[in-house]
């Protein structure tokens, strides 16, 4: 009798072992979504609304540029670059605290744990690959997120996705069991009015009539069925995959004799009553605490020394995950050890900046004597040897490319023109004419008492033989000027003379008509006159009597023609004045 409540409880046990693994390993057709989805299942009845957008802009200011705002409580959130760059995706939180790529450092790819969910930080690393960086999470998220780009190159694209929650319009169901699961819950339920009745129908080596044998593929004939000779035993666990931290490892399964519980060939045992593969968590010895450091950022100087930076925070492992991936901690510094803590500034030079180089040497001065200009070649050549734009050398440091030269003062002499080639008179005594001028050696013409010395000669006599009544044109002395200033006219006396052997006779200018005729006037101007007051002459008085006034226009002339504003305003002749100041007398008379 004891060993028939023995193997009876070995029944009991196998189907509550099944029970427990289907409850909590059910088929992968019953779950609401499988284990190679990477976005939760959303609740039945409940609304979501999808936002989605593309931030894209040509140029941007190098540094953080705001993206997108996800509130709290999204879920499937996708932020994804749609072409491969150099520029990077961060996150930081509403509260300001940095998750990925903060404060000019770059993180290693991988999974972070913030804000209530797991966000999978990628960046491809191959040549060839096209697609940029991309951050996903399932969520929902317990506080707002704030997404950023790193501009570093132009005409970034980042696609962004996320749904938020809108209400819920159904109460959420219960969970339904599957049929199959929930017949062997109402087989083994402890508390089932009919447990005494089912013990007693079994026996040694025996199962009930009414349970199916899943070992046999057609129905039994009546009468108690065979035991089943071998069954599926737990014989361990796979190795963790960890050395440190929390890791995940399998159970193991083998077959074995059902009374013995010797290993048996696994052909042996029914393959639809092993027990599906599970993974459970296998905690080892905590990891120690590592240095995490991020990529460098841009040298801060296109040319010659400048810095760059990178992120340094200590990080500690705490779970691995069978495909590979880490979920990260961060901790403090204090945990890595602060005295070795890796450097997060570094000096860099990309390239030897361009400097200007002399390509000539000063041209020659402007002037002969004095102060004047002189000019130079200078160009920006880079490393290499080449000419480049002046943008790329530094405009404080460019050498000059003009500079004043002083040839020394300059000498001042008489110069003068030739001698006329003609005497004035034909005959008789006349006279040849030429010009001086005082100038210094660079043609500047000074006033004539600037040169030292006697003015040359201007005027000399000659004599071409004595006149044989030769008819000639005598002019006189120009006269006065008719202006004081401005412009004026000046006139001379033109006469036609008969020359007898000197003697010289007044004739009819007709006689020396076939001679070309002096001019008589021309234009003479003295000196500017400045402003002059100019008046019209008087209106009619305005009464005949008893008192009237008259008017009259004054103006300020500059030389006579033009109006000017320098005469002064004192001396101003009366434009109006009274007039017909007689009393008036009336006619009288009578008829």
């Amino acid at each position: 009798m004891a060993g028939q409540w023995q193997r009876l409880g070995g029944a009991l046990g196998l189907l509550q072992l099944t029970l427990h693994i289907c409850l909590l390993h059910p088929p992968l057709s019953a779950l609401p979504w499988t284990a190679g989805d990477t976005k939760p299942p959303l609740q039945e009845g409940q609304s979501f609304e999808v936002v989605k957008g593309t931030f894209s802009r040509h140029f941007l200011s190098i540094g953080y540029h705001p993206i997108v705002e996800i509130p709290a409580g999204a879920q499937n959130i996708s932020i994804q670059e749609t072409t491969k760059s150099r520029n990077y995706l961060a996150i930081k939180t509403k509260s300001g605290v940095s998750i990925i790529n903060g404060n000019w450092g770059i993180d290693r790819p991988g999974v972070f744990i913030a804000v209530g969910t797991q966000l999978t930080y990628r960046r491809p690393n191959e040549i060839r690959s096209r697609i940029g960086e991309s951050i996903i999470a399932p969520g929902p998220l317990t506080e707002d997120l704030y997404i950023y780009l790193i501009y570093q190159q132009p005409d970034p694209s980042v696609y962004y996705e996320y749904s938020v929650p809108l209400y819920n319009s159904h109460p959420t169901p219960e969970p339904q069991i599957p049929p199959d699961i929930l017949s062997l819950v109402e087989t083994v339920d402890p508390v089932s009015p009919h447990k005494d009745s089912i013990i007693e129908d079994i026996s040694i080596n025996e199962i009930p009539k009414d349970a199916p044998n899943p070992s046999q593929s057609g129905p039994k004939p009546e009468g108690k069925p065979d035991p089943i000779p071998y069954i599926w035993s737990q014989a361990g666990h796979t190795g963790c995959s960890a050395t440190c931290g929390t890791g995940r490892r399998e159970a193991l399964w083998r077959c074995v004799e059902n009374e013995s519980l010797l290993a048996a060939s696994f052909d042996l045992c029914d393959l639809a009553l092993r027990p599906p593969t599970r993974e459970e968590d296998c905690v080892t010895q905590p990891c120690p605490a590592h240095w995490d450091l991020g990529e460098w950022s841009e040298c801060s100087r296109r040319c010659g020394p400048g810095t760059q930076q990178r992120q340094v925070i200590c990080r500690q492992v705490t779970h691995t995950h069978s495909n590979g991936t880490e979920t990260l901690s961060t901790l403090g510094a204090d945990s890595c050890g602060t005295s070795h803590s890796p450097v997060t500034k570094a000096s860099c030079q990309l390239k030897i900046c361009s400097q200007w180089q002399i390509r000539s040497e000063w041209s020659s001065c402007s002037v002969p004597c004095g102060v004047g200009r002189r000019a130079r070649e200078v160009v920006c050549v880079g490393d290499q040897g080449d000419v480049e734009e002046d943008s790329e050398c530094n405009g404080a440091m460019k050498p000059p490319t003009l500079e004043n030269c002083d040839m020394g003062v300059c000498a001042r002499s008489w110069f003068t023109s030739r001698w006329s080639r003609r005497c004035s008179a034909e005959c008789g005594e006349g006279r040849q004419t030429r010009t001086a001028r005082c100038l210094m050696d660079h043609v500047t013409n000074l006033p004539l008492d600037s040169c030292e010395g006697a003015r040359p000669q201007e005027v000399t006599s000659c004599n071409l033989g004595p006149c044989e009544e030769r008819l000639e044109w005598f002019t006189g002395p120009w006269g006065q000027c008719s202006a004081e200033c401005g412009n004026g006219t000046q006139i001379r006396v033109v006469a036609c003379l008969l020359n007898s052997n000197g003697s010289m006779e007044v004739v009819a200018k007709l006689k020396c008509s076939h001679l070309p005729q002096p001019i008589t006037s021309q234009p003479c101007f003295l000196e500017p006159c400045g402003g002059q007051w100019y008046t019209t002459d008087w209106s009619a008085c305005s009464a005949s009597c008893g008192g009237g006034y008259r008017v009259r226009e004054a103006r300020c002339l500059a030389d006579r023609v033009s109006p000017g504003d320098h005469c002064d305003p004192a001396t101003a002749p009366e434009s109006q004045e009274e007039c017909n100041a007689q009393r008036c007398v009336t006619a009288t008379g009578g008829w």
